[in-house]
């Protein structure tokens, strides 16, 4: 599994709306093939920050996805919103942690 860690920082006083249009993004990411769980946090000590954290079975079903019509419709819903581009990485499980 791949976990997709996405840095959003939205104009502070938009954050409603962004919340809104990311909420109507949630079926586009529940359909892309390889897409095991989408959450979106907003920080605690960042007004306007929000943290995009997506399962991916593999890195190639993310990169499949920003290929796709899907991605495209989820940056027209958000991307609007964002006062700097997303900062993304994805992150590999090291075998160290608990549930």
């Amino acid at each position: 599994m791949a976990r997709e860690i996405a840095r959003l920082d939205v104009d502070p006083e938009r954050t409603r709306a962004f919340e809104d249009a990311a909420g109507r993004a949630v079926p586009l990411f529940r359909g892309a093939p390889g897409c095991i769980r989408m959450d979106l946090l907003r920080s605690y000590e960042v007004a306007g920050r929000y943290w995009l954290l997506i399962d991916w079975r593999r890195v190639e079903d993310h990169a499949a996805f920003r290929a796709s019509r899907d991605f495209a419709e989820w940056r027209a819903l958000v991307g609007g919103f964002f006062t700097s581009p997303p900062a993304v990485e994805h992150g590999l499980a090291a075998g160290i942690g608990f549930s």
